[in-house]
């Protein structure tokens, strides 16, 4: 019995790398905003290329390629990459954060914890804070997941975005283009 007991608590202890790196899956992961028009058109786009991930000490680096915007319309990327994000000058943002190791260590296999996460989105030459609301998952032990419980709301003026904005509104003729824009995210960090 007291083998069995000893085995079970260190399988527990093995579910989940205690000071492991993490790599983010690009493929399985999603950043996704809402942009809002004309005052009450509201559209879903993405960015789909993300990479970074988490080292050992818990320090998060994600990095967003601007030019991998996807709205659906191909026209409509091509002036949101120039005309609002200028990717010629500013090829990608990037979130940075901390997270205690310790905490995500108490996470067990097929646990789920509820976090606010404080970090930096760097934008448009810009450092901003903000303040994420996330849950986070522990998969099989060797993958995480973090979800946005609610959206991050970015404002373009923090960034100085809001030229862009009006550029933007100007050339598809639109009463509005809203400055706040709700944004979610799914990351899925694999153990390496």
């Amino acid at each position: 019995m007291k083998s069995l007991t000893t085995i079970l608590i260190i399988s527990l202890l093995a579910s989940f790398p205690a000071k492991a790196a993490w790599e983010l899956d690009s493929e399985k992961s999603t950043l996704t905003f809402v942009s809002i028009k004309a005052i009450h058109i509201a559209e879903v786009h993405k960015f789909t290329n993300l990479s970074g991930g988490m080292d050992a000490q818990g320090k998060v680096s994600i990095k967003i390629g601007l030019n991998s915007v996807d709205t659906g319309i191909d026209i409509r990327d091509e002036r949101m990459r120039n005309m609002l994000f200028d990717t010629g000058t500013y090829e990608s943002a990037t979130i940075s954060a901390d997270v205690d190791p310790a905490t995500l260590a108490t996470l067990g296999s097929g646990e789920v914890m509820e976090l606010t996460i404080e970090g930096v989105l760097s934008l448009h030459g810009q450092s901003n804070s903000l303040s994420a609301e996330v849950v986070v998952a522990n998969i099989g032990g060797t993958t995480l997941l973090v979800t946005s419980k609610k959206p991050v709301v970015v404002n373009a003026f923090q960034f100085q975005l809001e030229e862009g904005v009006e550029a933007l509104r100007e050339i598809a003729g639109l009463p509005s283009i809203s400055l706040a824009v709700p944004v979610n995210f799914v990351f899925q960090f694999d153990s390496i």
